[in-house]
């Protein structure tokens, strides 16, 4: 097997050179400047990535119309879900990071056969999930304090967890277009789906009258039906990838390879979902069940706030890989540098423009009787929030250097340290020990990203600098060797 490892010589440009025979526009681009190439792959990811936010706000709207009820139990699901289209984004970064680095580095035989074994993976991860969460949804959900709600719960739940594997192949596909630098067909894919998701809804939840269940069925069409276009692009659609059953043959380590970042990935948004369950208990203890529908549904437009620092970040892990892969180390301090300084720009004129229109936003969620009474509250929170927008950036960019190059578990470490070590220490402190109630979950769980995500940037540059000492080391070893043979 050909490794990439962290040894630095004179080959990049080599590398380099040898990718671009054959190689598609994509593949040019990722190989090329890394400040263009993080502009023209970004672009297409913020276009896709805010239809898809867009919907998740609309998909929330339409639910507050059922009730705070509705949107509770919807939050009490949402780490479960967090878990899923997790372990999806988290095995399509190691799926990613393998195939740009084997792309960087030339060996386009083996990134073919590393894409046909994310499609493998796919299928056997989906089983493995889908049985245990179906057997077990109900107590599940009760262990994350449905308690009340869990009849609206399990409406909700049981139909999105039945299909798993559509959420799964499509997360994964995406990863597959993106290591090649191809950001069109995802862009694509993910606005169909959102585009009709936001047709389906009114008609699901309200036309139809399936309620809850409507908003779920909702989703699973959508997905479902760019999963058949997903699988018309990758059998019959232009590629620099060659996707062939013929050429593929199973090769441990590459399983062994993606696992590697994508275990550690997933494992990142299994933090995630941990910090809301502790979130939601901690607010339920503090407040009550109508505070857990504030919080989880805040942070929908927390992450629609921050989609264009995700869409840089995630295309990112593709220059990072294929550069690290082509050990053009002096890439990577670029690429980290130029995004981040990007991301903290645009993340900073978006907290202003959420801060002023806060109430408006809030209305959105309050429209009803049923959950005017929370209008309050949720301006107040979306207020605070927007202090985290520009830190966001310094994480998100970490995060993404780390699977690029390959480092999934100093990514987790990362994750480990932002969600629960700070976030969700903080939250508990000032909401329970010093008696701050539901402002000091708010609070406590912001200081804590922010001293997380900081944390995180300094040890990504710290790391790109030691890659480029240890370069400059071995170069000049190297001119010495060759000074004494003469």
């Amino acid at each position: 097997m050909t490794e990439i490892t962290e040894t630095a010589t004179d080959a990049g440009s080599d590398s380099l050179s040898k990718v671009q025979t054959g190689a598609t526009e994509g593949v040019e681009i990722l190989t090329g400047d890394p400040k263009k190439a993080l502009i023209k792959l970004s672009l297409p990811m913020i276009a896709a990535m805010m239809l898809l936010s867009v919907y998740n706000l609309i998909d929330a709207v339409w639910v507050a119309g059922l009730g705070s009820d509705a949107l509770a139990a919807v939050g009490f699901t949402t780490p479960l879900i967090i878990m899923v289209i997790g372990l999806g984004n988290g095995i399509g970064a190691g799926v990613n990071s393998l195939i740009s680095r084997l792309i960087g580095a030339g060996d386009k035989a083996r990134a073919d056969n590393a894409a046909m074994h994310s499609f493998c993976l796919t299928a056997v991860i989906s089983v493995l999930i889908t049985v245990p969460v179906m057997v077990f949804l109900e107590p599940l959900l009760l262990a994350l304090g449905a308690g009340s709600t869990l009849d609206l719960a399990y409406k909700y739940s049981i139909i999105l967890f039945s299909s798993i594997v559509f959420f799964l192949f499509t997360n994964i596909g995406y990863a597959v277009f993106r290591s090649e630098g191809n950001m069109k067909r995802p862009m694509y894919a993910m606005a169909a789906s959102s585009v009709l998701n936001i047709i389906l809804d009114p008609i699901f939840i309200y036309v139809l009258d399936w309620k809850i269940e409507g908003a779920a069925l909702a989703s699973v069409v959508s997905v479902a039906a760019v999963s058949v276009v997903m699988i018309y692009w990758i059998r019959f659609g232009k590629s620099y990838l060659t996707f062939s059953w013929k050429r593929f043959k199973y090769d441990g380590r590459i399983v062994l390879d993606i696992l590697k970042v994508g275990i550690p990935a997933s494992m990142e948004y299994m933090l995630i979902a941990i910090i809301v369950v502790i979130m939601n208990l901690l607010l339920v203890d503090v407040a009550n069940e109508d505070a857990v529908a504030v919080y989880t549904t805040v942070w929908c437009v927390v992450m629609f706030a921050i989609v264009p620092l995700v869409a840089i970040s995630t295309a990112a892990i593709s220059i990072y890989g294929a550069n690290f892969g082509a050990k053009r180390y002096d890439n990577l301090k670029v690429t980290l540098l130029y995004g981040t300084g990007i991301g903290v720009a645009v993340s900073a004129v978006i907290a202003v423009i959420v801060y002023v229109f806060a109430p408006e936003i809030a209305y959105l969620f309050t429209y009803t009787e049923g959950s005017a009474h929370l209008a309050g509250d949720f301006t107040a929170f979306i207020e605070i929030m927007c202090i985290l927008y520009p830190f966001a950036a310094l994480g998100l960019m970490a995060n993404s250097l780390f699977q690029g190059i390959g480092k999934g578990g100093t990514s987790f470490t990362v994750s480990l340290f932002r969600e629960v070590i700070f976030s969700a220490v903080f939250a508990y402190i000032l909401g329970k020990t010093l008696g701050y109630g539901q402002l000091g979950v708010w609070w406590g769980g912001l200081f804590g990203y922010i001293a997380g995500d900081t944390l995180g940037f300094i040890w990504a540059f710290l790391y790109v600098r030691y890659l480029l000492n240890k370069a400059d080391t071995n170069r000049d070893c190297g001119k010495g060797a060759g000074a004494q043979e003469e």
